[in-house]
């Protein structure tokens, strides 16, 4: 999430009230989580097992809970709680701002787009040409969509990150001031979800294609030409790579990258990064060759248990 314009250290430092090392005057130009955080960015580690990481990223400057000494290059904002203090970055920067009619004022939209009855639109939402926008549809502030585009009834895009930390008495929720990008030609079909970014782009690319029910998490990255279909659940931080096919009902777990050309069977558990070009099945899902080599194996076991007990 990018700043409307650059900030100061010394000026993030008063709006969240912490400490800082490094001068006053050094430039600060949005802020992001670790794994799509740019030069110019703030980042927040609370948990000494990350600090490293934190540090020796592209961040500018790194929010923390202990003094450290500083990389070359960088500054550090000291704070007893970055995670609170995260949030308060960013919704200073990106407030809610409610609406009062269901087309916000500020929406663009292209030539020969259609949008059916009870869409609402939010503020600063731009849609492209020759687009066609089903009824009950939500569309979130902020949320880019390209040209001929079809989503379906009931799509909503841009809900918050399902993102919380785990306090002793509640689950404290990260504000999300990301957005969302649908490329031109994508399909999305009745009843998906797509969340916007913490504080990136959830994007669903070129010529994709998704069925009824599919849910994609924030910060999450889908190629061009991929085909997903019904209720599978991708999780946030995925990126899913060009051509990619998933069968119905698959379950992707967070930060997993599914290489080019891969295809997902039907009820599969993905739990590790897949390699370009493979076909998948199972939970936990493997290549398709071995796993139907081992359920053909189980499938054994009651013989050989029966060849035991005639011993």
């Amino acid at each position: 999430m990018k700043f409307p314009q650059p900030q100061s250290l010394q000026q993030i430092s008063k709006l969240i009230n912490a400490e800082f090392v490094g001068e006053p005057d050094f430039e600060i130009l949005g802020i992001n989580e670790i794994h799509v955080v740019e030069h110019g960015d703030i980042v927040f580690v609370d948990h000494p097992k990350y600090y490293d990481k934190a540090l020796e990223s592209k961040a500018s400057v790194v929010l923390i809970n202990k003094k450290v000494d500083c990389p070359e290059g960088k500054a550090l904002l000291i704070s007893e709680d970055p995670f609170t203090d995260f949030n308060k970055i960013t919704a200073h920067f990106s407030p809610f701002k409610g609406s009062s009619q269901a087309l916000s004022n500020s929406a663009k939209i292209g030539a020969n787009t259609i949008i059916q009855p009870n869409v609402f639109i939010g503020n600063h939402v731009k849609i492209g040409d020759n687009c066609i926008i089903h009824s009950n549809v939500c569309i979130y502030d902020g949320v880019e969509i390209g040209n001929n585009v079809q989503i379906h009834a009931g799509v909503v895009l841009g809900a918050d990150a399902f993102y919380y930390k785990n306090r002793p008495t509640h689950h404290d929720k990260l504000l999300s001031g990301g957005s969302i990008k649908i490329e031109n030609n994508v399909e999305l079909g009745a009843l998906c979800t797509i969340d916007k970014g913490v504080s990136g782009v959830t994007t669903i690319g070129e010529g994709t294609k998704l069925d009824n029910q599919v849910q994609v998490g924030h910060d999450t990255i889908i190629g061009k030409k991929c085909l997903i279909a019904s209720q599978t659940g991708i999780a946030g931080c995925v990126v899913v790579e060009d051509e990619v096919t998933i069968w119905g009902q698959v379950g992707i777990a967070s930060g997993l990258t599914i290489g080019k050309k891969a295809i997902i069977l039907a009820q599969s558990g993905i739990s590790k990064n897949l390699k370009p070009n493979t076909t998948y099945f199972g939970t936990p899902a493997d290549d398709i060759k071995k796993k139907y080599r081992e359920l053909g194996y189980i499938s054994r076991i009651p013989e050989i248990i029966q060849k035991l007990k005639n011993l």
